[in-house]
C-alpha cells in the first residue's frame, strides 16, 4: 500500500482548520479560546466536547473521543485513513503525494480499470434484470420493490455461459480486465466462460460506493449453491468487508447500531421493512477485519443467527473477533431466531417493530460468554470452576483494559471464588501505613511535556539540551516530543498526538493536551527552559554520584578523575 509522507500529513493538518471541519457536521459554539457543542460520538446532555483551533485537535470530556481533523472525519464520517486525507486534501486543493513503489503508478491505473470493469458490469446486470421476467417476478415474490432494487443496484446474470462475455469482453484487453475482476471461470479445457450465471446479482460496494465484487442467489433451491461469490481480487478481500454497509451510511446521518446478518436477501429484506441498520458477511465467519470495521461505525452491534448448533458455533466465532476490540462504551448482542427462521422470513411475518422487540431480548455478550463456557462444564464441582477458569481468564486477558473488562472478570470470580479477597480474619496484621510527606511540586518532566502539548514550537527555542541518559520517569518521551518537533518545526499540537497514535502513552499526552496550561507564550517559554535547565543540572548530579560511588568501591582511572574534577568545577559555579 502506498505511504503519505509524514510531511504532507504535518502540512495537511496545519494547513486545515479544524473548527472549519468540524463546524461543517456538528453545530459549534464559541466558549473563550475554545468551540464547544454536544458530542457527536455519544449521547449526552451538556456540551463536553471541545474544539481547539490553536491546538487544532478535539476532545470530549465524556466518553474520551479525540483526535486531528483526519481522524474526526475517520470517525463521524466513517472513513479510512486514506480516504479522509484525500477528503481534507481535496478540500485544500492539495494533491496527495505518497512513497511509493516503482509499479505502484501501473496498479493505480489497473484498479481505476477494474472499477471501471465492475460498474460496465454492475449496468450490464441492472439491464438484463428489466429484460428478465423471471427475475423480477422472482424479487417481487420476495417483496422487494424498485426502490430497493436501485439502493443496492441489483441486476441479474442471464442463463448462458457467454452473455456478459459477448456484452462486454470485446478484445483481448476487456477480456483479461474483467478476468481480474473475478467475472470468468474457466474450465480444464482452457475454455472461459461467465462465472455468474441465471442468478440475482447483488453488487458488493466498497466505503467509498464503488462496486468491488458479486454475490450471486440462485431462484430455485436446486440450481447450485444457494449463494456464489465472487473469487478474492486486486480490490475484494470478502475478511474485510460487510455487504449493505454503504447502503447503511447513505440512510443513516449517525448509525447507532448494526445488525449483522447472514445473507444478502435478509439485509435487502430488513431494508425493505425500515431497518436500515443491517449487513452481512460475504460468506465468512466475522472476522477481527470485521469486528473493527463494525465498531468503527456503530457502538452497538447485533450478531443475528439461526438458534441450532451451526448458529451457536457461529456466534461464538465473532465474539472470538469482538472480544478484543469490546473497549468500554462498545456493546455487542447475540440474537438466535427460532428453528427455520431468518431475519428476511421473520422481518416479512412479524414485522419491523416485532424485530426490534426482539433486538431488545438479545443476550448481551457477558451473557453469552458464560453461557456457552459452563454450558458443559459441571460448576457444583471444584474440578468444574476449575476448567472453567482455566478456559475463560485467557480470553478474558484479550479485553482491552477498562470498566468492561474489570467486570467480566469479576463475573469469573463470582462463579468461581477464584481471585476473591480473603475475609477480613484471615488477612494477615498489617502495620499502619505510613504517612507519606505531600509532593511540593509537580515533576518537570510532565510540566516540560505539559508546555510542548501547548506550544509544540517551543521547542525551538531551545538551544539544545542536554539530559539523555537522565534516570527518571517520561525523559524517553521528552526526548522523543522534542526531537519530532525538532524534525518537524510546523507541527501542530494534534499532529503530535496523531504520531502515538496506538501507543500506551496516547492516552496520558492526550489528557495533558486537553489541560489549558495557564499563562502565556512568554511564560511558557520560561517555563521550558527552566524545566530543561534543571533536568541538565540533575545528570550532573546523577552522574557525579555514580563517579563517587565508584571511586568508593574500585577507584577510578585518569578518565574518571577528570571528568568529576570538572563536573565538581561546574557545580561550583552553578547553584544546585
Amino acid at each position: 500500500m502506498a505511504r503519505i509522507p509524514d510531511a504532507f500529513i504535518d502540512d495537511l493538518l496545519a494547513r486545515s482548520d479544524i473548527v472549519e471541519v468540524v463546524g461543517s457536521r456538528v453545530p459549534l459554539k464559541r466558549q473563550g479560546k475554545e468551540y464547544a457543542a454536544r458530542c457527536p460520538f455519544h449521547d449526552e446532555r451538556s456540551a463536553s466536547f471541545t474544539v481547539s483551533p490553536t491546538k487544532q485537535f478535539y476532545h470530549c470530556f465524556g466518553c474520551g473521543a479525540h483526535g486531528t481533523a483526519i481522524s474526526f472525519l475517520m470517525n463521524y464520517d466513517r472513513l479510512e485513513f486514506l480516504d479522509a486525507v484525500d477528503e481534507l486534501a481535496k478540500r485544500l486543493g492539495m494533491e496527495v503525494p505518497r512513497d511509493t513503489q516503482p509499479r505502484t503508478a501501473q496498479q493505480q491505473d489497473d484498479s481505476r480499470e477494474l472499477y471501471s470493469a465492475l460498474d460496465a458490469a454492475t449496468r450490464f446486470f441492472q439491464k438484463s434484470l428489466e429484460e428478465s421476467d423471471k427475475a423480477r417476478a422472482y424479487l417481487d415474490q420476495r417483496g422487494v420493490d424498485e426502490e430497493n432494487r436501485t439502493r443496492f443496484a441489483i441486476g441479474y446474470a442471464p442463463d448462458g455461459y457467454s452473455a456478459l462475455k459477448d456484452a462486454l469482453g470485446k478484445d483481448e484487453r476487456r477480456m483479461k480486465l474483467l478476468d481480474r475482476a473475478g467475472l470468468f471461470s474457466k474450465n480444464d479445457r482452457g475454455h472461459v466462460y461467465d462465472k455468474f450465471r441465471d442468478r440475482v446479482m447483488f453488487p458488493i460496494f466498497d466505503r467509498r460506493g464503488r462496486v468491488i465484487a458479486y454475490g450471486g442467489r440462485v431462484m430455485e433451491k436446486d440450481d447450485g449453491p444457494k449463494y456464489l461469490n465472487s473469487p478474492e481480487t486486486a480490490l475484494f478481500h470478502k475478511g474485510r468487508e460487510l455487504y449493505g454497509l454503504w447502503q447503511v451510511r447513505q440512510a443513516n446521518q449517525k448509525i447507532e447500531r448494526l445488525i449483522v446478518v447472514e445473507g444478502y436477501m435478509d439485509v435487502v429484506s430488513l431494508f425493505q421493512y425500515g431497518v436500515t441498520q443491517a449487513v452481512a458477511t460475504l460468506g465468512t465467519a466475522t472476522t477481527p477485519d470485521h469486528a473493527e470495521l463494525l465498531f468503527r461505525n456503530a457502538p452497538d452491534v447485533f450478531f443475528c443467527f439461526d438458534g441450532d448448533a451451526a448458529g451457536r458455533r457461529a456466534g461464538w466465532r465473532a465474539l472470538e473477533s469482538v472480544l478484543p476490540r469490546m473497549k468500554d462504551g462498545r456493546q455487542a448482542f447475540f440474537l438466535f431466531l427460532p428453528d427455520g427462521e431468518d431475519p428476511d422470513t421473520i422481518v416479512r411475518k412479524e414485522g419491523s417493530a416485532a424485530f426490534d422487540e426482539r433486538l431488545k431480548q438479545a443476550t448481551p455478550l457477558s451473557q453469552f460468554f458464560f453461557d456457552e463456557l459452563t454450558r458443559e462444564v459441571n460448576m457444583a464441582t471444584l474440578d468444574g470452576k476449575a476448567r472453567l477458569a482455566e478456559r475463560a481468564k485467557p480470553m478474558l486477558a484479550q479485553i482491552p483494559d477498562g470498566a468492561f473488562g474489570d467486570l467480566m472478570k469479576q463475573q469469573l470470580t463470582t462463579l468461581t471464588g477464584l481471585g476473591a479477597r480473603p475475609t477480613a480474619s484471615a488477612q494477615p496484621s498489617r502495620p499502619p501505613p505510613r504517612a507519606v510527606a505531600p509532593t511540593q511540586r509537580r515533576s518537570l518532566v510532565r510540566a516540560a511535556i505539559a508546555i510542548l502539548l501547548q506550544q509544540p514550537s517551543l521547542a525551538m527555542t531551545l538551544e539544545g539540551h542536554h539530559f539523555n541518559g537522565l534516570r527518571l520517569p517520561g525523559i524517553e518521551l521528552l526526548l522523543e516530543l522534542l526531537g519530532l518537533v525538532e524534525q518537524r518545526p510546523d507541527i501542530t499540537t494534534g499532529a503530535l498526538l496523531e504520531h502515538f497514535e496506538g501507543r500506551e502513552e496516547q492516552a496520558s499526552l492526550q489528557k495533558l493536551a486537553a489541560h489549558t496550561q495557564p499563562g502565556d507564550e512568554a511564560m511558557w517559554t520560561e517555563e521550558l527552559h527552566d524545566a530543561v535547565a534543571q533536568l541538565e543540572k540533575q545528570l550532573m548530579r546523577q552522574r557525579m554520584d555514580e563517579l563517587q560511588a565508584k571511586q568508593s568501591q574500585q577507584g577510578l582511572d585518569d578518565t574518571d578523575k577528570y571528568e568529576l574534577r570538572e563536573l565538581l568545577k561546574a557545580r561550583s559555579t552553578l547553584r544546585f
